[in-house]
């Protein structure tokens, strides 16, 4: 915790230690990143902090509830989905940070589609986790293309999550949609469907799955391997070599916050350096927006991905995402496995 301290006086954060007031945040990231967030940020500013520990899903009911008397003052982290339908219903305040121009094009992108309600703070690949020592024990290869998952010696060793809870799961979707075209994306879904062996709540559910030898393969963000590895479990990654998708967790400022300025300040100072490698401090291993941030080896390396050229706009859009979670309810869900 003193390493992250002295992080963070490194960028400068220390020179802001007079600064006063309260700031709320519902955070989307892991409870442990969320929580030296906090820790960080109070001791190093002076500002209280009162933070929230929310799913994306459930951060976005939150404010859509408190829409006339907003509780909240900045929403940090969580794919970016949410985020983008947060700035479609006008939740989320226009707010241009002066850094922008320090982040990456993803991140820039995300702001410019979303009206500047919204800002990239990192990304991650989506692929396939798998436990190597079941994998030898079943005799099973690694998968390594969208269509290996379909073969039969697989049915009941994947795990991935349910998409109508899981943006993890609807990246997933969004993807292969994207990739094969809708109606051949969905033969897709139906095919996976018979090698499913559980649709878990929450994204994270899967990889740990594979990690405890729950499952043999799991569609996951790939950057949340490394940290089960370092826990000692038999985890590896690998992304599909005919193409993937990627999250972009984001931040938003709400509408109406009754704190603004300390929004916003706190907004600034989430978009440095110091602050963006608080993550794979914290065993969190998505590539950070700030391009002059220190990069863990573990973070996945972007330069080596075949990335699809993903429309964050229009698969963000509220519409488009109920409409594809409601035919894969209709057309997947519903068959026997």
């Amino acid at each position: 915790m003193k390493k992250l301290f002295t992080a963070a006086a490194l960028v400068g954060l220390s020179a802001a230690a007079s600064a006063q007031g309260t700031v709320n945040v519902i955070c989307s990231v892991q409870a442990e990143w969320c929580n030296v967030i906090a820790t960080v940020y109070a001791r190093t500013t002076g500002t209280r902090i009162n933070m929230s520990l929310k799913g994306s899903g459930e951060a976005l009911a939150q404010l859509i509830a408190e829409k006339d008397n907003p509780k909240t003052d900045i929403w940090f982290g969580g794919t970016g989905d949410p985020h983008l339908q947060a700035a479609e219903q006008g939740l989320t305040l226009e707010y241009k940070s002066p850094t922008l121009a320090h982040l990456h094009p993803w991140a820039q992108q995300q702001a410019r589609q979303s009206g500047y309600r919204t800002v990239g703070i990192y990304s991650g690949p989506l692929g396939f986790g798998y436990n190597p020592e079941l994998l030898a024990k079943k005799k099973l290869p690694v998968p390594k293309t969208w269509a290996d998952l379909l073969k039969p010696e697989y049915k009941g060793d994947i795990q991935v999550a349910n998409p109508a809870s899981s943006g993890t799961a609807y990246t997933m979707i969004a993807t292969l949609v994207q990739l094969m075209g809708e109606d051949k994306a969905f033969d897709y879904l139906k095919a996976l469907h018979r090698n499913v062996g559980q649709y878990t709540r929450s994204g994270t559910g899967p990889i740990k799955a594979v990690a405890r030898g729950e499952t043999a393969v799991s569609i996951s963000f790939v950057h949340d391997g490394p940290g089960e590895k370092m826990q000692g479990f038999p985890v590896e990654t690998i992304t599909p070599s005919d193409g993937t998708g990627a999250e972009i967790g984001s931040m938003s400022i709400i509408k109406g916050a009754r704190n603004l300025e300390a929004a916003k300040k706190f907004y600034e100072w989430a978009l440095t350096p110091g602050a963006q490698e608080l993550g794979a401090a914290n065993k969190q291993f998505q590539l950070p927006s700030n391009a002059n941030a220190k990069l863990d080896p573990r973070i996945p390396d972007f330069k080596k991905i075949r990335f699809i050229n993903y429309d964050y706009a229009k698969y963000g859009a509220s519409a488009e995402r109920r409409r594809l979670i409601a035919r894969w309810e209709k057309d997947v869900n519903s068959l026997p496995r």
